[in-house]
Parts: C-alpha cells; sequence; structure tokens
C-alpha cells in the first residue's frame, strides 16, 4: 500500500515538474522574442538560466535551423511532454 502511494506521489511530482519546466520553456521562447522593460530583467535572465542548459543540449543533438529560425526549442518542449509521458507510463506499470 506505501509502495502505491510512493508510485502516485511520483508520478503527480514528474508530471508537475514536466509542466512547469514546459511552461518556463514557453516564457522563455516568448521572452526572447521580445524587449522587456528593465523591471522584468531579472526575471528573463532567470529563465535563461533554468533553460538555456537544456536547449544547448539539443541544439547540439539538432542543429536544425532555417535562416534566423531556430527549431530546437520546440523540440525541446515536445521532449519534455514525451519524456514525462513515458517515465508516467512506466511508473503505472507498478501499479
Amino acid at each position: 500500500m506505501l509502495l502505491l502511494d510512493s508510485i502516485t506521489e511520483l508520478q503527480l511530482f514528474v508530471s508537475a515538474f514536466a509542466w512547469v519546466y514546459w511552461l518556463a520553456m514557453l516564457l522563455h521562447i516568448l521572452s526572447s522574442w521580445l524587449q522587456l522593460p528593465y523591471a522584468l530583467r531579472p526575471v528573463q535572465r532567470f529563465l535563461y538560466d533554468i533553460c538555456d542548459p537544456y536547449l544547448r543540449f539539443w541544439r547540439r543533438i539538432v542543429p536544425l535551423r532555417f535562416g534566423p529560425l531556430d527549431f530546437s526549442p520546440y523540440i525541446a518542449l515536445f521532449a519534455i511532454w514525451i519524456g514525462a509521458r513515458v517515465i508516467n507510463t512506466i511508473l503505472n506499470q507498478f501499479h
């Protein structure tokens, strides 16, 4: 019984973490297109600090660029979603 509760909590954590990181990535992508006011620059820097290492990983693996457009953030967003689904499916096998 305790193991089932732990697995459920772990699934909830994976889902919440993936959703929050996916949202942070989306905000990072949107903020990179805009010139934010000075008061919001620390937020933009925070998003850059937490998202850019993950994006650099995808830029090395998939150097998909068409002129000034970089499609690696979209692949990274898709990978977060797929990764969370795979982990939750594996954890669901233990129920």
